[in-house]
């Protein structure tokens, strides 16, 4: 057997340590007295008589021999009368080293060593061989004195060679056990197979697999046959590196050579057969051992259970652990442990809580992995009440949650966007004594991206720095992608610089996420650098690599080089998606080069790559959404023609472009085709047409087929309520909103965050304030209230001119870790600008940007109308011009301000400069600007510029209200010019602004107007708002 395994396995050379040693001298040594002086001789005869006494340490203390003693005189001593009571002689050598100092001399400790073992003394043996290895001298130069001794003694004991390898081993120091086991050749020795036995177990654990296999030659070499627990040991070496064939090789060669296996050695073929996963031939296995009549253990059992639970073979794992019961054994932790953990990866949850109750019922204590372990499963399935439950249990039973129990909950409350549970349980954990770790900080700014709160995310990217904790690539590439989908690109190039300062190598999937927003945004240079870059580090492109950049140069209008990715991809082997296949064709439609799009639909017919009709499906959407209905209809009857029949999802592509297009008879004439041709409409049918006719205004007719969807066998889903809802919510019939909301909880359909914003959205604008707190109460428990929530809210405040209670809930919202965003500051900063609270708004418009939340063209434009109305143009023109120096275009309402404010300024000049910059853009001219400019032109006596302006006015059809018509006749009516007063009368009858029958004494009869708001300086409001 041993020569099959040496011819069978190459054994490899081991370590210099084994193969590099000093030479030893292992000749005997002749300790004749007449190498030692006389009177030393004479010394040695002394000792010698006294060590037969009984008496003979107080003999020794009593005599003047303690003057006579030196190394040369024991070591004598030791050598002449190592045949005489080895214990005594143990004794005198300790008595020695008491009374002159330790030695530390290998021949006298080897002398001593042997001895003992020859008696059976083997704990003084041991205690000697561990001071030879403190001596710190090679093992081949203790092995060569110990060897020396021995062979100068016929009939000595090999433990001795026994105890020295054991001793090495039980140190750790494997590698000089094996360099003793595999001595020189001039070394012969047979150690016992116990000995054998334990290196060769101590080597395969510490996973030393290439000096296991030297040892098990080392044995055929000196003759020893392998025994159950050698043949076992080579078993499990061959399974240890999945050499699973060599493994059942050696098994079978174990029966042959007619050694028995043992139960543990079926545990060990059956544990590397299910790790392999060879789970049939596991089972086969076990049931050949009871044939043998072995009885399966808990080992066995587990093993088994273990290796079904990986391979998701749950039901199987269960029926092994009623057979396992059934036997009378009980399973242990581990063994619940791995069916919990494999129902929990094969998404059973009500399984793992099955085996947990089991666990109970037997008494089996359940520990904090297991816990762990089934939150993780609750959580992934998003039943949080639950999750909350069970961690409500551990706590007591007395078992402490530790920081994952923590993050697993924190991260369920983050799949279920309900930040503020996820917040609370991050107060919890920190008020446990328990640090937020790694993995809590990547699932905290992993949440955060994913609900698109990225300020957040990034202050607590930057609290885990500043808590000398470094981020993971999860971490950096939720970041990236968060920022990317927001269109950040600045910010994502910085976090991937940051990333590399780290030491972290972005992988595939972080350059994925860059190269897909840089691809986004059409910035196709860059991401080709990165690709050269991902490339040049060794990293390979996957089909989402070139995905990005066959959608990005499709999005661009660059087909050419869509083609030249999308066929490098078919030469890397990597197979194209429909979204890609979509992207090309769509591509071609868009650049109305018809033709490659028919190719690229024809070479997806041909390659089979779809089915025929979903192609056909992806033509049509692909010409649909990009204005060609007539050819999208063209294929549709091609397909037609071809025998093939249209699916719904090729009728809902063309109902949805046509719903789009705003023409609805059209599509419902679809839809009755898709009927006749008794080709059932879908959900998303009923859905398009429903949110079709709801953006048509058709409320009661959208209504209507709502209502009788069910009749015709379908049953509304939570998007239809949800288009239902907001469409009511958007008319003003916020009533006949939650009336639906009610129906679809009594159907079993759980509301969403989008529905709760919808009616909160409705309350708001209908002005039922107390309704809509209590809606976003209802919305911060079910954890629905996002930033865009409270900032619904806080409009509806300010819009009702509740600025007090905005502050009120702008606070809280900021206490419960809810970071407000830009929206939520120009939200509050306008309604103090609209009533001259400058001073409060200009608080926030610091405190906005000291969050690093820039201000946007909403933001200025209330701030500029608001230092406009109180008069501080100075800072109009500083804010106006600081604003422009970042980088922010003005929109038209910004510039009509802007004229607004030079003309009350006097400064004409600077009013038409804006006037031209207006015509310039393309932008209109609003009411207010036209009337600013026209008073202006009257202050300063320029009336047939001032009427020129009016012409101008009524030409571009913009029509002022009779407030403004007054005010304008004022400003002619003031210098003293009634004719031209008059004038202007007739011009603003002739455009309709004014009835024919107004009199310039209505007209500017009431000069209080000049002071107050007029419907056109409201409808600016509007517009701002």
């Amino acid at each position: 057997m041993w020569k099959h395994l040496h011819n069978k396995y190459q054994i490899p050379t081991y370590r210099n340590v084994i193969t590099k040693t000093r030479t030893v001298s292992i000749q005997p040594r002749d300790y004749c007295t007449t190498h030692i002086l006389k009177h030393e001789r004479d010394t040695v005869r002394e000792i010698s008589n006294i060590l037969k006494q009984n008496n003979w340490q107080l003999l020794m203390e009593s005599s003047d021999i303690l003057k006579k003693l030196n190394p040369s005189v024991i070591r004598t001593v030791l050598h002449q009368n190592q045949l005489g009571d080895p214990k005594r002689l143990l004794s005198f050598f300790q008595w020695f080293e008491r009374k002159m100092g330790t030695l530390q001399n290998l021949n006298m400790l080897s002398i001593l060593a042997v001895s003992l073992c020859n008696s059976k003394l083997y704990g003084g043996a041991s205690y000697i061989i561990e001071r030879m290895i403190g001596t710190c001298e090679l093992p081949l130069a203790i092995l060569g004195s110990l060897f020396s001794i021995y062979s100068d003694r016929n009939g000595s004991s090999p433990v001795v060679f026994d105890i020295l390898i054991n001793m090495y081993r039980k140190r750790g120091l494997l590698v000089e056990a094996a360099s003793v086991f595999l001595g020189p050749k001039d070394i012969e020795f047979t150690p016992s197979m116990l000995c054998c036995n334990s290196l060769l177990r101590d080597l395969l654990k510490a996973n030393e697999v290439d000096l296991f296999w030297k040892v098990c030659d080392g044995m055929s070499k000196v003759k020893l046959l392998p025994d159950v627990y050698v043949y076992t040991q080579m078993i499990n070496a061959h399974f240890k590196v999945g050499n699973v064939n060599e493994a059942k090789s050696i098994f079978l060669e174990m029966g042959e050579k007619g050694c028995s296996p043992s139960v543990i050695t079926y545990n060990v073929v059956i544990g590397g057969l299910c790790k392999a996963g060879f789970l049939n031939e596991a089972i086969e296995m076990k049931n050949s051992m009871v044939e043998k009549g072995l009885v399966p253990d808990g080992y066995t059992y587990a093993n088994l259970i273990n290796g079904f639970c990986k391979d998701k073979r749950t039901r199987e794992a269960e029926l092994m652990l009623s057979d396992m019961t059934s036997m009378g054994l009980i399973p242990d932790v581990i063994t619940y442990n791995a069916m919990i953990d494999g129902f929990i990866k094969h998404g059973d949850v009500e399984g793992a809580f099955r085996i947990k109750d089991e666990m109970v019922a037997r008494g089996v204590q359940i520990n904090l992995m297991m816990y762990n372990t089934i939150l993780s499963g609750v959580c992934k399935a998003g039943n949080m009440d639950k999750a909350r439950e069970l961690m409500n249990e551990m706590i007591t039973r007395g078992t402490k949650p530790d920081c994952r129990t923590y993050t697993l909950l924190i991260d369920g409350y983050f799949l279920e966007r309900n930040m503020v549970s996820a917040f609370g349980l991050l107060d919890m954990m920190k008020k446990s004594n328990l640090t937020p770790t790694v993995m809590t900080y990547c699932v905290i700014i992993n949440g955060l991206c994913h609900c698109g709160n990225l300020q957040q995310a990034d202050a607590f990217f930057e609290e885990m720095l500043k808590r000398g904790l470094t981020p993971n690539a999860v971490v950096f590439t939720s970041l990236i992608s968060a920022h990317i989908r927001e269109g950040r690109l600045e910010e994502s190039r910085k976090i991937l610089e940051r990333m590399r300062e780290q030491g972290i190598s972005p992988d595939v999937i972080c350059y994925n996420a860059y190269i897909r927003g840089l691809c986004k945004a059409k910035n196709m240079e860059e991401a080709t650098t990165y690709l050269v870059e991902m490339l040049e580090k060794g990293l390979k492109p996957n089909a989402i690599t070139y995905g990005a950049f066959i959608l990005g140069y499709s999005k661009a209008g660059d087909m050419q080089m869509a083609n030249r990715y999308f066929n490098e991809m078919l030469g890397c082997g990597l197979a194209p998606n429909d979204v890609i296949y979509s992207a090309l064709v769509e591509g071609h439609c868009k650049e109305r080069n018809t033709t490659e799009a028919f190719s690229t639909f024809r070479c997806i017919l041909a390659r089979g790559v779809l089915p025929e009709v979903q192609t056909y499906s992806m033509l049509i959407k692909a010409l649909s959404r990009n204005g060609r209905l007539q050819e999208a209809l063209g294929i549709f009857s091609e397909l037609c023609e071809k025998g093939l029949v249209p699916d719904a999802f090729t009728f809902n592509s063309l109902i949805s472009s046509f719903c789009k297009v705003g023409d609805i008879e059209r599509a419902f004439q679809l839809h009755d085709k898709m009927c006749m041709k008794n080709i059932n409409p879908n959900i998303v049918t009923y859905n398009v047409l429903i949110d079709g006719l709801c953006k048509a205004g058709e409320i009661e007719r959208a209504k209507n087929l709502f209502n009788g969807i069910s009749q015709k066998g379908s049953t509304p889903n939570n998007v239809m309520y949800a288009t239902m809802i907001d469409s009511y919510c958007k008319s003003g019939n916020v009533t006949e909103a939650f009336q639906l909301m009610d129906e679809m909880v009594l159907k079993g359909i759980p509301p969403d965050s989008f529905i709760y914003n919808a009616l909160l959205y409705g309350c708001c604008e209908q002005e039922k304030l107390e309704k809509a707190e209590d809606l976003y109460q209802e919305m911060m428990q079910k954890g629905f209230a996002s930033t865009r929530s409270f900032n619904t809210l806080i409009r509806g405040f300010c819009r009702s001119g509740k600025l007090q209670e905005a502050n009120q809930l702008f606070k809280e919202i900021v206490e419960k870790q809810v970071m407000p965003n830009r929206v939520t500051y120009t939200t509050l900063i306008y309604p103090l600008c609209k009533a001259g609270m400058m001073d409060e708004a200009k608080q926030l418009f610091l405190e906005m940007q000291e969050r690093n939340l820039m201000p946007n063209i909403r933001t200025y434009t209330a701030l500029l109308y608001g230092y406009n109305i109180i008069g501080n143009r100075l800072e109009v023109v500083a804010l106006f011009e600081e604003m422009v120096a970042k980088g922010i275009e003005p929109d038209k309402i910004t510039y009509w301000v802007m004229v607004d404010a030079h003309c009350k300024e006097g400064n004409l000049i600077e009013a038409f400069k804006m006037r031209h910059k207006i015509l310039d853009k393309g932008m209109p001219m609003s009411v207010t600007a036209y009337g600013a400019l026209i008073q202006a032109l009257c202050k300063k006596g320029e009336h047939s510029e001032a009427l020129r302006l009016i012409d101008e006015m009524g030409q571009s059809r913009l029509k002022p209200c009779f407030a403004t018509c007054g005010t304008i006749a004022r400003g002619f009516q003031r210098v003293g010019n009634m004719d031209k007063a008059a004038q202007v009368l007739a011009s603003m009858v002739q455009f309709g602004w004014v009835p024919s029958s107004t009199s310039l004494g209505d007209l500017v009869g009431d000069a209080n107007h000049d002071g107050a708001t007029s419907e056109d300086t409201n409808n600016l409001l509007k517009q701002m708002a």
